[in-house]
């Protein structure tokens, strides 16, 4: 059998950490944990603790996080395999015997890795020899520092098409085709996979040489500039990022990774200074390389070229990244200026120009707005409407559901603000009255200049205090009182009054005011006293309340807004997925399961709304709402 998760769980709770960790390191309690200076780097200051309740260590100097497994990983050096037996042994457990198949797929991996460790150092014997000075001149036009060479194992590929089982004779040719170094054409002839090429060694998280890299010197028609590894029982581009073993330590020390492009913008940071970077390998971000970044920090730093390539890299990064975003995990953008990447941009304007570029990102949010508004021209409303259309449908893919409203209002925000700009002002028609006096805005109710008189009436009516509050009313009320709010929901009133025929009188009557409403106009049309809804015993609603914070009650109204639009929309869109069962039967029920599951988290938060809308201090009473109950 294998070494499973419930066995490892087992091991661990029978091994006291602090126990385990005062071998080597001076630990003092301190309350329900144990503290100490950290092993994996010079502190003064203690900031190591160990929490044998949760069986975990942390350091908060340097971020160094993990089990009883991994510290003796990680601080005594040992191999996985070696960890556990000793551990075992400790504990009075017998290790698992292994599992056959995973046993000959370890072995399997074991081998390669010799042949891909025994490739590395032939590609770097043949930079040093007299036919790798191409490549020398090269790197050194690069300006990189001999150090930089050596750390991360530049080589050189000889243009030849049978060196590798000349140089590596002890090796078969079924195991150098298996650890990618070899191919084979249609004719079965099989020859070197890089030749005449600039290469660097692809290390896994432990710095192990899994796959290679290789950069061609002169260009030629229909050979490809750069060639990496196939994938092998070694190497899976998709999950792997390149230079996490260097990056990993450097960044706990930080607090920030970067991923670039490509490796030899990784190389070139390095150069100047900058270690706690990684690229992807020959793709765009996948899910499984997102969760290591997310594992190393909370937001990662995506760095790419100002050109239309690196805006399309960006936008296929954060399309992965939507429908796994969670609480405080998120990604950051640099863009670098247009032309330049990031060697080009350290050599004309230095390491501090890259540092100060880094050090502020854009949020996912803000890329993904200016991607989608600067996308095509949108001076059509259906071009404005396509907008509103692409930027919904990225929300529709985030899975967290808090997350998801997040940005669904954030981004609802900025389009009305974009679609629907303020109106210059209007002449007044007459002077404000004086403090004390009745007069058109602040004194009688319901007289907005340039109103008709159906339009008038029905605010009026719509304003008319004493009756019971539904959701509906409060919303419209809310609205007459915050009119400056009416062109941030303009797209779902008109929504609202489809569905909801006997609303639409009093929607195109606050519409028709918001065409006539002075738009740098901070106060309501109608003072507390006079034309105010006065909310009944048993409902409150704290948009509708005097006092509050307009900034504040203007979001609640904005959460009513869309509570009150979205459960109809749903409804409508059920009815109809329920009416094409005959004819399409599977593709219905899945998307009826999909709007009853959106439609079920719509009740939740009208429930959670009206319960913080019955709950709120009231001058006469508190109550339920047949809207939101």
């Amino acid at each position: 059998m294998a070494i499973t998760p419930q066995w490892k769980d087992e091991l661990r709770a029978r091994i006291t950490l602090s126990t385990l960790v005062q071998r080597s390191v001076k630990l003092t309690r301190a309350g329900r944990e144990w503290k100490g200076c950290c092993p994996f780097h010079e502190e003064k200051t203690p900031s190591f603790y160990v929490n044998d309740q949760k069986q975990f260590y942390h350091c908060f100097g340097c971020g160094a996080h993990g089990d009883a497994i991994s510290w003796m990983v990680d601080q005594q050096g040992l191999q996985f395999m070696d960890a556990v037996k000793e551990l075992a042994a400790m504990a009075g457990m017998e290790v698992p015997a292994p599992d056959p198949a995973m046993a000959k797929r370890a072995e399997q991996r074991a081998s390669l890795i010799d042949v891909t460790e025994a490739a590395q150092t032939f590609f770097v014997e043949s930079l040093a020899a007299p036919g790798g000075s191409p490549a020398r001149e090269y790197l050194e036009r690069r300006g990189f520092s001999a150090q930089v060479m050596r750390e991360f194992g530049f080589g050189w590929a000889p243009d030849d098409r049978q060196a590798l089982p000349k140089a590596l004779s002890s090796f078969g040719e079924d195991m150098l085709e298996g650890a990618g170094m070899r191919a084979a054409n249609e004719q079965g002839e099989r020859y070197d996979r890089f030749r005449g090429r600039v290469m660097l060694p692809i290390q896994d998280a432990r710095g192990r040489v899994i796959a290679f890299g290789g950069r061609i010197l002169d260009k030629r028609e229909g050979v490809a500039k750069y060639l990496n590894s196939p994938d092998t029982d070694l190497f899976d581009k998709g999950r792997t990022l390149y230079n996490l073993h260097r990056a990993a330590p450097a960044a706990r020390q930080s607090g920030r990774v970067v991923v670039v492009e490509g490796y030899m913008d990784v190389i070139a940071l390095a150069n100047a200074g900058v270690a706690d970077v990684v690229a992807p390998l020959g793709t765009a971000l996948t899910e499984m390389q997102l969760e290591l970044l997310w594992r190393m920090v909370e937001v990662p730093v995506l760095c790419f070229d100002g050109d239309a390539a690196g805006q399309r890299a960006a936008m296929r990064a954060i399309a992965r990244a939507l429908p796994l975003l969670a609480p405080m995990r998120s990604l950051g953008i640099v863009r670098l200026p247009a032309g330049l990447d990031p060697d080009d941009l350290i050599k004309t304007q230095g390491k501090a120009a890259m540092e100060q570029l880094l050090a502020a990102p854009a949020p996912l949010i803000d890329t993904l707005w200016e991607f989608e508004r600067d996308a095509q021209p949108l001076a059509t409303p259906e071009a404005k409407a396509g907008l509103k259309a692409r930027l919904m449908a990225h929300v529709e893919t985030i899975a967290d559901p808090e997350i998801k409203s997040l940005y669904r209002r954030e981004l609802s925000d900025r389009f009305s603000a974009f679609a629907y700009p303020p109106r210059p002002a209007r002449p007044t028609p007459q002077a404000r009255p004086a403090p004390g006096q009745r007069g058109p805005w602040r004194g009688a109710p319901m007289q907005p200049p340039g109103l008709s008189e159906a339009a008038r009436a029905q605010l009026s009516g719509l304003m008319a205090g004493g009756q019971r509050q539904g959701l509906l009313d409060a919303v419209l009320a809310g609205l007459a009182r915050y009119p400056g709010q009416i062109a941030r929901h303009t797209e779902a009133l008109i929504g609202l009054a489809r569905l909801r025929r006997e609303a639409a009188p009093a929607i195109e009557s606050l519409l028709e005011l918001a065409e006539t409403l002075d738009s740098r106009a901070p106060t309501a049309i109608c003072t507390s006293t006079q034309g105010q809804p006065a909310p009944s015993a048993d409902i409150r609603y704290a948009f509708l309340d005097e006092g509050n914070d307009p900034d504040a009650a203007c979001e609640e109204l904005a959460e009513a807004v869309s509570l009150l639009v979205e459960r109809p929309a749903l409804e409508a869109a059920l009815a109809a997925t329920i009416a094409r069962f005959d004819s399409d039967p599977e593709g219905s029920f899945a998307e009826q399961t999909r709007l009853r599951t959106q439609l079920m988290a719509v009740e939740d938060r009208l429930k959670a709304f009206g319960r913080r809308k019955a709950t709120a201090p009231a001058k006469t009473g508190v109550g339920t709402d047949d809207d939101t109950a």
